[in-house]
């Protein structure tokens, strides 16, 4: 009977094969189910605009430039 031998380089290697094919099938898909997403229009629009709706800040809270400033 014949036994594989691993080494700790060997054993690195494939923890570290595992672990890329893992977060490249996880960052493909994610990218693949976006863009399925985005053709059949069901991802939600975010622009910048949407993001600063709600915040409320009254023109007393701004502060003003000095004179001196300028």
């Amino acid at each position: 009977m014949h036994f594989l031998y691993f080494d700790a380089g060997l054993g690195a290697m494939l923890i570290q094969a595992i672990v890329a094919i893992v977060a490249g099938v996880v960052l493909f898909s994610k990218n693949a189910m976006y863009k399925i997403k985005a053709i059949l229009g069901l991802h939600k629009d975010t622009s910048d605009e949407d993001v600063f709706d709600d915040i409320d800040i009254d023109d007393s809270q701004i502060e003003n430039p000095s004179k001196d400033d300028k």
